[in-house]
């Protein structure tokens, strides 16, 4: 397969243009009540502009106490249903779908942002949250908090949007409740991976009750996270938990796709391309660049390609992918030229956090 072939989603039917996902990634352009800005509707507007087939929002929180940061924008309320209806009409094209990621920060949504004491599925804290723990969620809360999520899923279909990306990656909320470390729980929504996975299982099926038959529900997850407690073993077995349940994209965040599985002599796209049936599409993220890159990991076994940073720099990266030797300029990349390519200054100012990307004297 190429990266330039059409791809139908097999639940729905649905044709997509290509084999390529603009990843969420954090930019922190949206306003202090999680309205979207115009800033930030720009950025995507452009990456929809350079033919990505999927494209993804940043993470999207859906209760007002869980923003993981300054500048996130928001799903939890009304008030964002005009901006999100406005970003979902004018990212609308043939042959594309828009998915809005859904979050909840967990223990990494910090008490000096949202003012509360973060929860998560067990009393956890980790560096950075300034020594204050995290308060274990109650049974009913965790029912409350299901309802936020597909709660949210709905205003996002309300709005336009073709679908919704579940963020269970990263040591957020979900990931918390996967982790064997982080959730150290003894009820049902703890112990071994089926009630580690209640949480996640049953918010997809809330979201499918609320929504209508044909909107999308992709799921994020990361492979291995051993501080959390995210084992390889379980992960391939949550792949498999959740290709029996009505969802439509399996997105693994490999952090780099090239790198070996030491024990199984082969990528983490192979491994779980093996293990995920043809009837949900697999789609593999980390350090793509090339198209080269790109073809590799569709060699693997994956249905999708998703990249971030090479998007946030090449914004019509898609266009290039038919031509092998296409491999754009790497970081590190001017002021100038990230803000030619519809990022904000605000955007600029945090990718400078990230070492070598923006070079202008001012890092």
């Amino acid at each position: 397969m190429k990266a330039n072939e059409i791809f139908t989603l097999p639940r729905t039917g649905i044709k997509l243009k290509n084999r390529t996902v603009l990843a969420a990634m954090t930019n922190k352009q949206s306003h202090d009540d999680g309205t979207l800005s115009e800033e930030e509707k720009k950025w995507l507007i452009r990456r929809s502009d350079g033919d990505f087939a999927i494209i993804t929002t940043a993470a999207t929180n859906v209760t007002e106490t869980g923003r993981g940061w300054n500048g996130e924008m928001g799903v939890w309320s009304d008030h964002h249903l005009p901006g999100l209806t406005d970003l979902a009409n004018r990212l609308r094209k043939p042959n594309m779908v828009t998915l809005a990621q859904l979050f909840h920060g967990g223990m990494r949504a910090p008490q000096s942002i949202n003012g509360v004491q973060p929860v998560s599925a067990s009393v956890n804290t980790e560096p950075g949250m300034d020594g204050v723990y995290t308060r274990s969620l109650s049974h009913n809360e965790i029912l409350e908090m299901i309802e936020s999520f597909s709660d949210a899923a709905l205003r996002c279909q309300k709005a336009g949007f073709d679908g919704v990306e579940l963020h269970g990656a990263h040591s957020y909320l979900i990931c918390q409740f996967l982790g064997n470390i982080t959730n150290r729980r003894d009820d049902e929504w703890g112990g071994d991976l089926l009630g580690r996975s209640r949480f996640l299982r049953k918010i997809i099926e809330s979201i499918r009750k609320k929504t209508n038959p044909e909107f999308l529900i992709a799921v994020r997850i990361s492979p291995i996270i051993e501080k959390a407690g995210i084992h390889l073993h379980d992960s391939l077995d949550l792949a498999k938990l959740l290709s029996e349940l009505e969802i439509d994209m399996l997105h693994i965040s490999c952090w780099d796709v090239f790198q070996k599985v030491e024990s199984e002599d082969c990528s983490l796209t192979k491994l779980f391309s093996k293990v995920v049936p043809k009837s949900l599409p697999l789609i593999s993220t980390g350090a793509v660049w090339s198209a080269q890159d790109a073809q590799f990991v569709l060699d693997e076994g994956a249905d999708f390609v998703g990249v971030a940073r090479v998007a946030i720099a090449h914004p019509d990266w898609p266009k290039f992918l038919s031509d092998l030797s296409y491999s754009p300029q790497k970081p590190p990349f001017t002021e100038n030229h990230l803000l030619g390519v519809d990022l904000s200054p605000v955007f600029v100012d945090y990718m400078r956090a990230w070492k070598g990307f923006v070079t202008d004297g001012k890092q």
